[in-house]
């Protein structure tokens, strides 16, 4: 909204300042400011009106130390989070940009499933919340609109390399010219493209389109048949994954504002063509507006945890959980970077393994022994180490860590490989 104000003014006044809007790292800046005074100032307001409502988490005894004494604290604080994203984004961001309609959407529709679950626990007095299923079925419609949007809008596109032409070309160009350099290494039309980015990899591209290779000539018309279903398992994977991370003090708004910031710069880089032709990664024109949206996210995220580190005065419930990790996964979705998803949001993925594995093997071993075992004392992850005796802030800390280490893998991999 600011955006168009004061990019109006700048052009038809000359408003002093007003040119500062046209810089996406101003109005992240902005964004990032905004986000954590709505957090941090009103936060405390919207603490006490769950107070009053008695909005408070229904603590199920696990036999874990100090749990009971959560009983009652107030929860839906993901709507805390929520505000923080949205105003600043709707402030600075510019909304006519698809990727950045596409974050509004996916958080204000897992938003509302995650409210619907948490309204259910609340003021139902329904401990298992809204139906798996019906849960289940709003985060596969979701990744349907996702995937469907980001395989078929005119102006979901990326820039190839023209690599002959482009090197003698650029290598003609001022060395002082760094902007016309980049430019002509890119072809000058956009297209619209199956391809992402794999780790490690020297030619660190694939095309989806290679896992219909066998429809022979026309496969690149069938190859959303395959992109999409990627699409759906994935938003729900990581969606579900942090959902599941959110189980002790700050661990799921930590470890999602690391994942996040580190998304926040991939995005930054691959809508820059210089920073994209200097790290020789994919160029995706106008995914940089995403950073405003991302900076929102961090901002709010780590204006929430000012309440939820512990000992936590509000969770955010599956209002903010679900949120934070679908949002998570179609940013990495975007900027074709899905693959990364493993390194990037490594906590997410142990605490879902950890699950599978300890259900599936649970059941397993009661088919064939005629008794249950298990691999963890306590599923998830975070639960088998306070069985252990540690105290969920040091976990949370040493999750931290190696959330931050797994953030610094996956940025190095612009570089290597």
């Amino acid at each position: 909204m600011l955006y168009y104000i004061f990019n109006w003014l700048d052009k038809t006044y000359d408003f002093p300042g007003a040119g500062l809007f046209q810089y996406i790292s101003f109005r992240a800046a902005a964004a990032v400011i905004t986000s954590l005074i709505i957090t941090l100032i009103f936060g405390k307001s919207i603490i006490n009106f769950l107070k009053r409502k008695q909005i408070g988490e229904d603590i199920r005894d696990l036999g874990l130390e100090g749990q009971l004494q959560k009983k009652g604290t107030p929860t839906m604080g993901g709507l805390m989070i929520i505000a923080g994203i949205l105003i600043p984004t709707l402030l600075f961001a510019r909304l006519d940009n698809i990727y950045v309609i596409l974050v509004i959407v996916t958080t204000l529709w897992l938003g509302f499933i995650g409210f619907l679950d948490d309204y259910i626990k609340v003021f139902k007095k329904n401990k298992e919340g809204l139906r798996k299923r019906t849960k289940l079925t709003g985060q596969v419609v979701l990744g349907l609109i996702v995937g469907s949007t980001l395989y078929f809008h005119p102006d979901v596109v990326i820039r190839e390399k023209s690599e002959t032409h482009a090197f003698v070309q650029s290598n003609n160009l001022l060395r002082e010219n760094i902007y016309e350099r980049a430019r002509v290494k890119f072809s000058a039309e956009s297209k619209k493209s199956a391809k992402t980015t794999i780790p490690f990899v020297k030619n660190n591209e694939f095309d989806y389109t290679s896992l219909i290779g066998w429809a022979g000539p026309n496969a690149k018309k069938y190859v959303w048949l395959v992109f999409i279903p990627i699409v759906i398992f994935i938003i729900t994977a990581v969606s579900n994954g942090v959902n599941l991370t959110d189980g002790l003090d700050g661990l799921a708004g930590g470890t999602a504002a690391v994942a996040a910031s580190t998304l926040g710069l991939l995005a930054w880089v691959s809508g820059n063509i210089i920073f994209a032709d200097y790290l020789n990664i994919m160029y995706i024109p106008n995914t940089g507006e995403l950073t405003i949206f991302i900076s929102a996210l961090v901002g709010a995220a780590i204006g929430f945890l000012w309440y939820n580190t512990y000992p936590a005065q509000v969770f955010m419930g599956d209002t903010g959980s679900l949120t934070l990790g679908g949002i998570i996964a179609v940013i990495a979705i975007i900027l074709r970077k899905e693959l990364l998803i493993p390194i990037l949001c490594g906590i997410f993925l142990a605490e879902n393994l950890s699950v599978v594995l300890q259900v599936s093997y649970f059941k397993y071993t009661k088919r064939k022994y005629g008794e249950g075992k298990r691999i963890f004392l306590m599923s998830p992850l975070h639960h088998h180490f306070q069985k252990k005796g540690y105290h969920e802030a040091k976990i949370v800390q040493r999750f931290m860590i190696v959330a931050f280490m797994l953030a610094v893998i996956t940025i190095i991999t612009l570089k290597i490989r």
